[in-house]
């Protein structure tokens, strides 16, 4: 009777060792963050790589499992994250709130030439287009053989649990999408202290970005649908687009324009 009462008294201190031991194992925040930022002193915006959310195509390697880009679970009309991997269901959408938009005409040459970086990026105030003509392929073509791409560029911060920035390339039929955006981000006024209207800095409203299907008489695809949700509500987003805005129109953030941003195959289909 004593050793089974022994062995009863032994058990508890069993289970309360394996629960400390599971509790020892779990680190407070406070811990972390005695050491906030080390490590990470030298690295620049030049040695970051800012994500591009785009749509996935039936086209794009993220979805064929033969391909080494093969993200698991990822099906057309998905958004994806290029850096992080992360895929968001396109029928709910994600919640973003644009930061900065700029205007750009890329120069490319096709695929399979060159090392699939941009040959020259043009600012908006170029007439590169003027020098163009279009093709047979609905490409607007230089003379030196290569094509210009009219990309809108919209800069934002993911609003999520852990929110993070973000670039969202619109271009060829997404173009008239990026236009919209805008014009319901002018579109917005709010009464001031003294009563008179202005209109609130981009960053001051989030808005949801869903995938929808569309088509014309080149085919079909899906592409982006825009709505407001409504004015930030956490101060401390608003601080970390404003931010993100700030460090966009200055030139310190770095667009690495390439493979990642869209899939060139899809993006030719619906010209």
């Amino acid at each position: 009777m004593a050793q089974a009462q022994s062995k009863m008294d032994q058990e508890p201190s069993k289970k309360n060792a394996v629960a400390e031991k599971a509790t020892a194992g779990a680190l407070s925040v406070g811990f972390f963050e005695a050491d906030a930022d080390k490590g990470l002193g030298n690295i620049g915006h030049e040695d970051l790589a800012l994500p591009f959310l785009k749509i996935l195509g039936q086209l794009s390697p993220e979805v064929n499992k033969r391909d080494g880009k093969y993200v698991q679970g990822a099906e057309p009309g998905m958004i994806y994250n290029s850096v992080t991997g992360e895929l968001f269901d396109g029928e709910k959408g994600i919640e973003v709130v644009p930061c900065h938009y700029k205007l750009e005409y890329i120069e490319w040459q096709d695929r399979g030439e060159g090392s699939g970086a941009p040959v020259a990026i043009h600012p908006s105030s170029s007439d590169i287009m003027s020098q163009t003509k279009r093709d047979a392929s609905f490409k607007d073509r230089l003379s030196n053989g290569n094509y210009i791409d009219k990309t809108a560029s919209h800069f934002v911060v993911v609003n999520s649990k852990s929110p993070s920035t973000a670039l969202i390339a619109m271009k060829s039929t997404q173009l008239k999408i990026s236009r919209k955006w805008n014009s319901m981000m002018a579109s917005i006024k709010m009464k001031g202290a003294n009563g008179n209207l202005f209109t609130p800095a981009s960053f001051s409203h989030i808005y949801r970005l869903k995938t929808v299907q569309q088509s014309n008489d080149k085919g079909t695809w899906f592409g982006w649908e825009v709505s407001k949700v409504g004015p930030i509500q956490d101060e401390s987003i608003y601080k970390q687009a404003k931010s993100f805005a700030d460090s966009v129109s200055k030139g310190d953030v770095q667009v690495k324009h390439g493979e990642t941003e869209s899939t060139k195959k899809d993006s030719e289909a619906h010209f």
